[in-house]
C-alpha cells in the first residue's frame, strides 16, 4: 500500500468549507485500504495575511515542494468595506498560493475537464433549464499556466507623480508552448474523440490574427501536430471560439490555449457543465501538481453552508488519479473513479443539487449524498 504526503491549502471564503468536505471524501476512500494519505493543512492567503502580515507560515513553500500533491481551496479575502485584501506590492493576498506555486513549481499545464452530468440544468436569466445534454458536453481544456499575458513584469512611465503608461508583456516561449501542446495531443490519443463524430481532435484557441505571440504559439502547435498524424488539428480565434463552444460543444474533444484565452474559455466552458461549482482543475507539471476547484472564494456565501462542494471533491479525485498514474497505483486510480461515479450518482438523484444547480441541498447535504454512494 503506497503512502502519499498531501499539503492542503484551504484558503479563503468558502475554500475551507468545500475543502473540508473533500477531505471527508478522501478519508472515506482511504478507509478502503487502497493507499494512505498523510495530510498537512496549512492556513494561508488573504485571511491569514490580515491576521499575520504574511500569506502563510514560514517554511510553507518547502512543505508544498516536498509534498506528493497539493489540494487548494479558494483564494480571495475581502475587507469590511468590500475591497479585496492586497499585499504591499499591490498583488492580491494569496498570490503566492496561486501564481507563486504555479511558477515556482513549474505547474505549466492547467487541465480542466468539462463534462455535463445527468440531472444538471443551466441557470439562464434566473431560470434553471436544460440547455445542453450530457451526450454533447465532454471535453478537456489545456491552458498554459506559467507565461503568456500573466507573466510577471511591466514597463511603467510616471511623470509628475502620475502614472502615464503601463505596458505588460505577452510572453510565449517555444518550450512553454511545445510542452502544453504536446500534453494536449497525448491526452487526445487516449480519449475516444469528440462527442459529435468520435474524431480525435485538438483545437488550438488563440488570437493569432492580431497578437504576434499567439501566432508563434499556433506555429508551435502545427509543428507538434506532425508527431500525431492520427489526431485532427482544429483552429479557432478566441472570440469566435466562444460562440462555437456554446452553440456546438459536441464538436470539441481536447482544447489547448495560451494563458489568457485559456482562462477566458475555460470559465465559459464551466457553465456548460453547470457552473463553477461543478468545475474541477489540476495545475500539473513534470514533477509537481496542485488541484483546485476553479470557483473563487465567494465571500457572499462564505459560512452559510451554501457552497457546492462537487468541484472540490472532483479536484481531489483528479489528484488521486494523477498520483495513480504517476506512481502506478491502481488503488488510487480506482478510488478516483469511485469518487467521480458517486458525485455523478448523487447529482443525478437530485440529492446533491445545491442552490447554484437549482436545488436546496446545503454544502454538507451534498457531501453526505456523495459519501452515501461511495462504497468499496
Amino acid at each position: 500500500m503506497k503512502s502519499y504526503e498531501i499539503v492542503v491549502l484551504p484558503g479563503d471564503g468558502v475554500g475551507p468549507e468545500v475543502t473540508g468536505e473533500a477531505l471527508r471524501v478522501l478519508a472515506r476512500v482511504e478507509s478502503f485500504g487502497l493507499f494512505q494519505l498523510n495530510t498537512t493543512i496549512i492556513p494561508c492567503a488573504g485571511s491569514y495575511y490580515v491576521a499575520h502580515g504574511q500569506e502563510w507560515p514560514d517554511g510553507s513553500f518547502d512543505r508544498c515542494k516536498s509534498a506528493d500533491a497539493i489540494l487548494l481551496g479558494a483564494i480571495g479575502h475581502t475587507l469590511p468595506n468590500g475591497q479585496p485584501v492586497r499585499r504591499a506590492d499591490g498583488e492580491l493576498a494569496g498570490y503566492e498560493q496561486v501564481i507563486g506555486l504555479r511558477t515556482k513549481l513549474d505547474l505549466y499545464a492547467n487541465v480542466r475537464p468539462v463534462k455535463l452530468f445527468p440531472g444538471v440544468t443551466h441557470n439562464i436569466s434566473g431560470r434553471f433549464r436544460p440547455v445542453w445534454t450530457p451526450e454533447t458536453v465532454d471535453s478537456v481544456f489545456f491552458r498554459e499556466n506559467t507565461e503568456g499575458a500573466y507573466a510577471p513584469g511591466e514597463f511603467r512611465l510616471e511623470r509628475g507623480g502620475e502614472v502615464e503608461l503601463v505596458v505588460s508583456p505577452t510572453i510565449v516561449t517555444r518550450r512553454g508552448a511545445e510542452r502544453i501542446v504536446r500534453r494536449a495531443f497525448e491526452l487526445a490519443m487516449r480519449r475516444n474523440g469528440a462527442p459529435s463524430d468520435g474524431k480525435r481532435r485538438v483545437t488550438c484557441v488563440d488570437k493569432s490574427n492580431v497578437i504576434r505571440a499567439h501566432r508563434f504559439f499556433r506555429d508551435v502547435f502545427r509543428e507538434v501536430s506532425r508527431d500525431f498524424p492520427e489526431i485532427e488539428c482544429d483552429y479557432g480565434y478566441v472570440d469566435a471560439f466562444t460562440v462555437a463552444l456554446v452553440s456546438r460543444p459536441e464538436r470539441f474533444d481536447v482544447v489547448v490555449a495560451p494563458n489568457l484565452p485559456g482562462d477566458i474559455v475555460t470559465d465559459l466552458a464551466a457553465f456548460l457543465q453547470g457552473g463553477m461549482g461543478m468545475a474541477a482543475s489540476g495545475n500539473i507539471g513534470d514533477h509537481h501538481a496542485m488541484f483546485e476547484p476553479i470557483h473563487g472564494s465567494a465571500p457572499d456565501i462564505a459560512g452559510k453552508n451554501a457552497a457546492n462542494p462537487a468541484a472540490s471533491i472532483m479536484s481531489a479525485a483528479m489528484m488521486l488519479r494523477w498520483l495513480g498514474e504517476r506512481h502506478g497505483d491502481e488503488g488510487a486510480t480506482a478510488a478516483a473513479d469511485r469518487i467521480d461515479l458517486a458525485v455523478q450518482s448523487a447529482i443525478g438523484s437530485g440529492a446533491a443539487l445545491t442552490r447554484d444547480l437549482g436545488g436546496q441541498a446545503t454544502t454538507i447535504d451534498a457531501a453526505d449524498a456523495i459519501l452515501a454512494r461511495l462504497t468499496m
